[in-house]
């Protein structure tokens, strides 16, 4: 049996043996099948480490590709083909590695496309038959993701019938969820209303729910807003099942198995190598300026020490990635104990509890450099959605809507929200950056981070931040 939790391991395990054997295809036509004329014929013992190495890379190039951030099943040509396109690329980068770094004779062009096919028919070949596998074990009811429908009406049902007749998706109905409160407790042959859209975060955790399946009404699809809200906060997939209508007037893009439609709702929008290569960005520009700058950073500790009693630096709990909880570094901006008899409030223009420093501090945004130890730390990034306190949090999610969608990635030191808006004085104020936010969350991308970066530094430069 295949285990949920061992299968990103055993795939990098069939990718890193697929791409030895396509390595061992290469070396017969190079050096035993005579193809090739070679004046010093290596053994395979020889060529074994650097290969290896090599080996190696694929799983990085795939793993930055997003081939291992599978989260449901997919298609298993869909699959193919995202192999496809990234050998595709990654056998431009390794060959020119690999030809800087070896001794090896010269590749021809026959050669390079040998390795291309051998590549692309290994590790395709061999995940078509660990997907048929895995699909062969949905079909027996093993593996299956536990899922939930929001909708009561004849669409659901006949949805849920639909996925009970094709349990190769990999689904498993659990139940539903009905937008009145008054159908819960009604079931049919296909399972029961086990509550409404406000019990969602309480059913997701109670049945281990993986996958929310949307399928309202038309009276209904105002609601899709509210199911957001509520099921933001939880790590699962959302998907919808659209009206045929959307379908065919081509207002859908949708994923079929089995020829069932479903649009997945909140995806992961910026590619996978791009997420990973931000998190190299977040490493390398956090490391090289607390280090190159310390002794500025030095020095601006010894004058807020000399303006004000109290620590240079204070740690504050936020709210972080699905509301993971974080201390945030932070130079002192205020009086020592500024909160302590009005408990948590927002800063406001002309504050009197900052101190002189920390006015020009905050101008300048170098209040946040302690920050960039909670980018080396994981709990930030350089560019995201500003994180709040638990105690704003709570209130916000009741009153804001969507405001949980801001937890869907990493907070940072800076974002577009940032440039565009002053600090959070009131709720106006958190909803007028909530839009920015949300902006950035659907266009994030290397490029847009760069540009934000770039604005950011020009407003300490300029000294027009809040």
């Amino acid at each position: 049996m295949i285990l949920k939790k061992n299968e990103t391991i055993l795939i990098i395990l069939s990718d890193f043996f697929s791409s030895l054997a396509a390595v061992f295809i290469f070396y017969l036509f190079k050096f035993r099948l005579g193809v090739i004329d070679n004046p010093v014929p290596l053994s395979f013992g020889e060529i074994l480490l650097p290969f290896l190495s090599l080996s190696g890379g694929w799983i990085l190039i795939f793993w930055f590709s997003g081939l291992y951030n599978i989260k449901s099943p997919s298609s298993r040509l869909d699959e193919a083909m995202s192999v496809l396109k990234t050998v595709s690329a990654g056998i431009l980068i390794l060959f020119i590695i690999t030809i800087q770094l070896t001794d090896l004779m010269s590749f021809g062009r026959f050669l390079v496309i040998t390795y291309w096919l051998a590549m692309v028919l290994a590790v395709s070949g061999v995940r078509l038959i660990f997907r048929s596998m895995q699909r062969k074990q949905f079909i027996n009811g093993i593996g299956l993701l536990p899922s939930i429908l929001v909708g009561w009406n004849e669409r659901s049902r006949s949805l849920s019938s639909r996925i009970r007749s094709f349990p190769g998706l990999g689904y498993e109905v659990i139940g539903y969820i009905s937008t009145r409160k008054e159908d819960v407790g009604k079931s049919d042959s296909s399972g029961e209303v086990l509550g409404s859209i406000p019990d969602l975060p309480k059913i997701i955790q109670e049945h281990g729910i993986k996958e929310v399946i949307l399928s309202l009404s038309s009276n209904d699809h105002e609601r899709l807003l509210d199911v957001i809200n509520y099921v933001n906060g939880e790590s699962v997939g959302i998907k919808i099942s659209p009206d045929m209508y959307d379908i065919i007037s081509g207002q859908a893009r949708t994923n079929q198995i089995y020829g069932l439609p479903l649009i997945d709702i909140l995806p992961e929008l910026m590619p996978a190598w791009e997420r990973s290569m931000k998190r190299v960005v977040d490493i390398i520009v956090s490391t090289f300026v607390l280090t190159i700058f310390s002794p500025i950073w030095l020095l601006l500790g010894i004058i807020i020490k000399i303006d004000s009693k109290g620590k240079i630096l204070y740690r504050q709990e936020r709210v972080g990635r699905e509301e993971q909880i974080f201390k945030i570094f932070k130079y002192r901006s205020m009086g020592s104990g500024a909160e302590s008899s009005t408990g948590p409030v927002w800063a406001a223009e002309d504050d009197p509890r900052i101190t002189r420093v920390g006015t020009f501090l905050r101008k300048s945004r170098l209040d946040e450099v302690p920050q960039f130890i909670n980018v080396l730390m994981g709990n930030m990034s350089l560019v995201g959605p500003r994180p709040e306190r638990p105690f704003f949090v709570k209130k916000l999610k009741k009153e804001v809507p969507l405001y949980s969608k801001r937890m869907r990635i990493r907070p940072g030191i800076t974002g577009w929200a940032q440039i565009k808006h002053k600090y959070d004085e009131s709720l106006d104020d958190v909803k007028r950056k909530l839009r920015y936010d949300l902006f950035y969350i659907e266009n994030m991308s290397l490029r847009m981070d760069f540009k934000i970066i770039l604005s950011t530094i020009k407003v300490i430069i300029s000294g027009k931040g809040h």
